[in-house]
């Protein structure tokens, strides 16, 4: 019996192994780092970006290329010339020939190609741009999954913890109906409250699973648990910051609004990439290389040829007509750049709503938590009061029920102001383009080990 059960063991802490044990979300950030596939993305992007300026310069740098051929000849026919007999003489030949050349070509003029390395250049440093927003929304994303856990954790606590004191005016009320104080009214009334605090209690643990699950997503790791919100050291306070001056930083720093200034001055060079195209180019061509001949059989005045060749040139192209490719292209340059022009305008619009509407949302949240926490007070003073009136006959179960729900419900919505407060500042942040790595750490800074462990159900 000792056999299998030490199997049994084993395998439990198989099945466990891969997942990540209690952590903070300094950790999980780091995790996020590595594992993110949208900032894997962006990174490789902009990796390929770089390497495009590389290829767009070369154009402007000498082509150099090391040409070698080696043919054969032979050749088989009969001439007009005529020995005794008058049969004609055959004349066959055959021989070799190879032949090395060095081939030097080097832009001397061709504008095109100064204006496509700027147009890498600026898409270059537009990547770049894409790459450190996404990391700032990294920051955020893993900060608002992080907290989504920590929200479903507190809605499973409290809604257990509604459970368990429903169950106790259930039994309450079962013990007074036995004495003969209270009707079957006021059971069923107890019974309904508890089977639907029940069925809460199912929804509130999928959604912890699935709050996990999205964490994981980010990640690529499982969790047992994290390290939850340290309310002794949480502290609020209303933002005393101008929202003008949000604005005009938000205007300097943010990320996306800066890649989308590049993109509009990438399509405003295009415009002169394909208007370049009607201007001549001037090439500077030479080459040089020598060439061997050997006759290996026949008639041949020549066994052997050797010689060298050097060529050096200028050639110059002008376009004349290329069917209307060249307008066509400029126009739909034009074009491309108006809606680039049009896409800015529309950055600036969502920035600056998102800077006033997340700023508001931080002194919204600010005042909710204070209500919140006053409305708590009261409604354990209420709960208290009703309890009394219910024992003495003045109030019935419901108004019991009804009470004690309040008070779950406003514990619950205090909790989630606390989070919509640290993201809504976060969001300010983001959008202002100031998000940094430090902003997780002062996060952490604020967590605790979990005291009261929910748990997570994920496979």
């Amino acid at each position: 019996m000792k056999k299998p059960l030490a199997i049994l063991i084993g395998l439990f802490f198989l099945s466990t192994s891969s997942i990540t044990q209690a952590t903070n979300l300094s950790e999980v950030y780091n995790q996020a780092k590595q594992k993110d596939i949208k900032l894997q993305t962006t990174k490789a992007q902009r990796d390929a970006a770089f390497s495009n300026v590389d290829a767009q310069r070369s154009p402007l740098l000498p082509q150099i290329n090391l040409v070698g051929k080696a043919e054969a000849l032979v050749q088989d026919h009969q001439g007009g010339e005529y020995t005794n007999g008058n049969h004609p003489v055959q004349d066959y030949e055959e021989g070799y020939t190879t032949s090395a050349r060095l081939v030097l070509e080097q832009e001397l003029y061709q504008r095109s190609s100064w204006v496509n390395l700027a147009i890498a250049e600026k898409q270059a440093r537009q990547a770049d741009a894409v790459y450190a927003a996404s990391q700032q929304d990294l920051i955020y994303r893993t900060t608002d999954a992080y907290f989504a856990v920590l929200r479903a954790q507190d809605k499973l606590e409290s809604v257990r913890q509604e459970k368990q004191a429903v169950a106790n005016q259930l039994d309450q009320v079962k013990k007074r109906h036995r004495a003969g104080l209270s009707a079957n009214a006021d059971i069923h009334d107890a019974e309904a409250q508890y089977d639907g605090v029940v069925a809460e209690e199912v929804i509130a643990e999928n959604s912890l699973i699935n709050s996990y699950e999205k964490l994981r997503q980010i990640t690529d790791e499982k969790y047992q648990d994290i390290d939850t919100l340290n309310l002794k050291r949480f502290s609020a306070a209303r933002s005393t910051a101008s929202e003008e001056e949000l604005v005009q930083k938000a205007h300097k720093q943010n990320l996306e609004l800066l890649a989308a200034r590049i993109e509009k001055d990438v399509a405003k060079d295009n415009i002169a990439a394909n208007q370049s195209k009607h201007l001549p180019s001037l090439n500077l061509n030479a080459s040089y290389g020598n060439e061997d001949y050997k006759n290996a059989w026949g008639r041949s005045s020549i066994d052997h040829s050797h010689g060298n060749e050097l060529n050096a040139g200028l050639t110059l192209t002008v376009p004349i007509y290329s069917g209307g490719k060249t307008t066509a292209k400029s126009e739909q340059a034009e074009a491309d750049f108006v809606a680039s022009s049009k896409k800015l305008e529309g950055e600036y619009r969502t920035v600056d709503s998102e800077i006033r509407a997340y700023h508001n949302n931080v002194n919204a949240a600010y005042g909710t938590l204070k209500a919140y926490e006053h409305y708590i007070e009261s409604a354990h003073a209420a709960l208290k009061a009703t309890l009394a009136g219910f024992k003495v006959g003045t109030r019935t179960i419901v108004d019991v029920l009804n009470s004690n729900r309040r008070v779950f419900e406003a514990e619950r919505n205090l909790a989630n102001a606390r989070y919509d407060y640290i993201l809504s500042g976060l969001h300010v942040k983001l959008v202002t383009g100031s998000l940094t790595e430090q902003d997780i750490l002062d996060i952490n800074q604020g967590l605790t080990k979990p005291q009261h462990t929910v748990g997570n159900k994920q496979s």
